[in-house]
């Protein structure tokens, strides 16, 4: 992949996907317009039919700033709106982001100079989340520790170098438009799907923790069960798709869950006397056994709690991340995504 030298303050193009993020979007929008980037920028809406004040939100932005742009979305999905705002979009840099992020400051800048410095495709930092109640502080605890998301880079503070896949992501136009931008049949794990496409079309792709982005997760755990369903449903998709490019850890939650699964219907079966205890039937109580003390100890381990309550949070969330995207994956394994979105977001007053 050729990407010619980048000018000097490239103008730059945030895009962002909107749904039903009336507690989220104003917020979002103003951090971009106050990065301390010297280039000229727009940002470009992509609107889903969203039943809240998202579209009112929006319509009142663009008016006070032009350069917010509002497009369509009619087909409601991330990656279709995605690809209606990079295509309404003008400039030769674009950004990804989400209403439920909020840039640092300095997010734009360092992006652009780490990009033209490292002839690379797209540059990507470090997902923060952050909550306002106790269960979004447990979730976002879930989010910034490895023993709930782990793995992948933009997780952590870990050096800098070429990374699988990057948050968001601060692209060259270039790359997006020679991979055909992103693949409107994968509804979730679209930016590890794009990513895969710019490295195998010989694109590097950057990891930077000097970027650095804050997240608001979901703030129950209904909504979170049904976010990380999808996102494991979707990710079996992908390992369908494209096998072995899928790292193993992407693995283990279906693993775990069929685990589980083994251990529970053995308990049963022991306490119902159908297996006799003075037996090696017992071994197959291992997995469960396994598993809660991991989860013991990873609750031991994760900072940043306040007493009991927090740590059976954590630990709720940690079960919960675990467990629906590991059904989850089972699901799209068996009977691939169909029409699994759980992109439902239950609006946190708080933030209105």
């Amino acid at each position: 992949m050729h990407l010619p030298a980048l000018p000097d303050l490239p103008a730059v193009s945030y895009v962002m996907p909107v749904l039903n993020e009336e507690g989220f979007l104003e917020r979002a929008v103003r951090t971009i317009l106050a990065q301390d980037y010297a280039g000229a920028k727009e940002i470009v809406l992509a609107l889903g039919p969203s039943t809240d004040r998202s579209d009112a939100i929006a319509a009142a932005l663009a008016e006070e700033d032009p350069r917010v742009r509002l497009v369509g979305n009619p087909d409601r999905d991330i990656p279709a709106g995605l690809n209606r705002a990079i295509a309404a979009s003008r400039h030769p840099i674009v950004v990804r982001v989400d209403a439920h992020s909020e840039l640092t400051p300095d997010y734009t800048r360092l992006g652009v100079e780490i990009l033209g410095r490292e002839r690379a495709a797209n540059v990507g930092g470090v997902m923060r989340a952050a909550g306002d109640g106790d269960v979004q502080r447990a979730i976002a605890r879930g989010y910034n520790s490895p023993y709930g998301l782990g793995g992948g880079a933009y997780h952590g503070d870990g050096a800098a170098g070429e990374a699988e896949s990057a948050y968001l992501g601060i692209f060259r136009r270039e790359a997006i438009e020679a991979v055909g931008g992103y693949d409107r049949e994968i509804l979730r794990g679209e930016d590890w799907e794009l990513n895969l496409r710019i490295r195998r079309a010989g694109g590097r792709v950057w990891f930077s923790p000097a970027l650095g982005v804050t997240y608001w997760p979901r703030a129950s755990f209904a909504d979170l069960a049904r976010q990380f369903f999808a996102t494991g449903t979707w990710r079996a998709v992908l390992v369908r798709k494209y096998g072995r490019a899928n790292p193993w850890r992407f693995f283990a939650p279906g693993a775990l869950v069929l685990g589980l699964a083994v251990s529970a219907l053995a308990l049963a079966l022991l306490l119902a006397g159908v297996l006799p205890w003075a037996s090696g039937w017992p071994v197959l109580l291992a997995p469960m056994a396994a598993y809660l003390v991991g989860i013991g100890v990873a609750v031991a381990r994760i900072p940043a709690q306040h007493g009991p309550r927090d740590r059976v949070l954590t630990a709720a969330t940690l079960v919960t991340m675990h467990l629906t995207w590991g059904a989850g994956f089972l699901r799209g394994i068996v009977f691939g995504g169909g029409r699994v979105f759980g992109r439902g977001r239950v609006v946190d007053r708080s933030r209105v």
